[in-house]
């Protein structure tokens, strides 16, 4: 008996081993998966406010302002995530412009593959051109794939781009959007343009026109030297520009080069 009562219990032992060890995944499925906290989000990613609270954000996406005309899929707050490595870097250019009286804004940081994919449905719907006077005035919503302005995929999902400006402190709030005022057209004349509390970089935000082309010839003064101010001072931080958009940065080389994420921001 007393053998028998020892096997049982070494029995026991092993069984409650077994119920304890935990799954591996397969290799192929490690290398498919990052680490993620409660809320979704890759541990690599942080809210930018939490590396540098003085950089302005004015997110436009979770609102109505933007070229659809209505908030965007995927933004349940008014926050600028990203990549620790990309927000780091983004703290120390925006160090230097504070020696300026200049800050940095951003108005879209990460952006999660459900807000491009509504980008793709707005853009194959060419019945719905609400926000055409302001944004895409000169441009066929039917060329908009064409042209390069809308996209399948996009480098914001990576986690490390953005869409920035520069702002002249004491900053001015940007007054709200009323949906449904006369929209301005983002390539006229600043006094013309929908207000923004950024210096003058010849168009505005979001502008699907060649006139945002970083360096195009056609941008000439004080909006030029705006966006070379920019530029310059990014690049010095490990930024690389997007000829076709003076306002999109991504920090290279990137965290995730990669992968393209779809975690909401909130």
């Amino acid at each position: 008996m007393p053998r028998l009562a020892a096997a049982l219990r070494g029995l026991a032992v092993a069984a409650a081993a077994l119920l304890t060890v935990t799954v591996l995944p397969s290799p192929a499925a490690g290398t498919a998966r990052r680490p993620v906290s409660s809320s979704g989000m890759p541990k690599e990613f942080v809210a930018l406010r939490e590396v540098d609270p003085t950089i302005i954000q004015e997110m436009r996406y979770p609102t109505p302002h933007d070229f659809m005309g209505v908030p965007v899929d995927g933004y349940r707050r008014p926050v600028c995530l990203l990549t620790r490595d990309a927000a780091r870097a983004l703290h120390r250019a925006q160090r230097s412009f504070l020696r300026r009286g200049l800050s940095l804004k951003v108005y879209d940081c990460y952006r999660p593959q459900r807000a491009v994919d509504h980008f793709v449905r707005w853009a194959k719907d060419l019945g719905d051109q609400r926000m055409k006077g302001e944004f895409y005035p000169r441009e066929d919503k039917s060329k908009l794939f064409d042209d390069g302005y809308i996209a399948a995929k996009s480098g914001h999902s990576r986690g490390s781009t953005f869409d920035v400006t520069l702002v002249r402190l004491p900053a001015v709030p940007t007054r709200p959007y009323v949906p449904g005022e006369p929209l301005t057209s983002c390539c006229g004349p600043r006094a013309a343009r929908f207000p923004d509390n950024s210096l003058d970089m010849g168009t505005g935000f979001d502008c699907f026109d060649t006139l945002a082309h970083t360096l195009d010839p056609r941008i000439h003064g004080r909006p030029r030297a705006n966006r070379l101010l920019l530029k310059h001072g990014l690049e010095r931080a490990g930024f690389v520009n997007l000829p076709e958009e003076w306002w999109h940065y991504t920090f290279t080389p990137e965290t995730f080069p990669d992968t393209y994420f779809d975690f909401p921001v909130q």
